[in-house]
């Protein structure tokens, strides 16, 4: 499957034969340009501008977001409610974590997530074999609980989001910090994060993406 990142949380999730799958579209408010992707399913994970810019996405598609199961062009996508911040939600509300089951191969979305979750909640998830997550604080998790989420979920491949980028207006912390967290000292980037089952291992590893700003087919 191939794995694009836009910056932010906005990732597009794509396996032939599957239904795409585009995450938090962001509006150009941002400070940078969407390339307005094509998607089957578009989902939510924070009721923010910033983060439903559906009318950026080409269609038609199905809107997620909120908690359920569902399964959309063999796409079988799971979504739990947590919280935007470490105080039960009473600061910035609910989150939703989203998982993506494309065949076997399990992509964990966790939104703008401020907390660490719990035991029970990460269980209720399953399996995540790539887990995309924010990195870069502004309410969100910082590198150090970033690292803790992390080690609940035991990902093969971690793909940092929700950092600060060249342009975006939003002050976030920068990737280094989480690198540095994680021990690495430096990551070589990717455009796009392409990945099968046969690439996974019980060491995490983790990948940078570079953000995506030409438009897509």
């Amino acid at each position: 499957m191939e794995i694009t990142w836009y910056g932010q949380t906005c990732f597009r999730l794509s396996e032939r034969g599957l239904a795409n799958v585009v995450t938090d579209p962001c509006p150009p408010e941002v400070g940078f340009t969407f390339p307005k992707p094509r998607a089957d399913v578009v989902t939510v994970s924070y009721d923010d501008a910033s983060c439903r810019y559906a009318s950026g996405v080409r269609g038609p598609f199905k809107l997620l977001d909120g908690p359920g199961e569902y399964e959309i062009g063999g796409v079988f996508i799971t979504g739990i409610a947590t919280h935007a911040d470490s105080k039960r939600g009473a600061t910035r509300g609910l989150n939703n974590i989203f998982t993506f089951d494309f065949g076997g191969m399990t992509v964990g979305h966790l939104g703008l997530i401020g907390h660490v979750p719990t035991q029970s909640q990460v269980e209720s998830l399953g399996t995540v074999n790539v887990l995309l997550v924010p990195v870069g604080g502004g309410g969100s998790l910082t590198p150090a609980r970033a690292s803790e989420v992390i080690s609940l979920f035991e990902p093969s491949i971690v793909v940092p989001m929700y950092y600060k980028i060249a342009g975006l207006e939003q002050k976030l912390g920068t990737l280094s910090g989480f690198l540095k967290e994680m021990g690495l000292e430096k990551v070589d980037t990717q455009e796009t994060l392409r990945v099968s089952k046969s690439d996974l291992s019980e060491e995490t590893q983790v990948i940078v993406l570079e953000p995506r700003r030409r438009d897509e087919g």
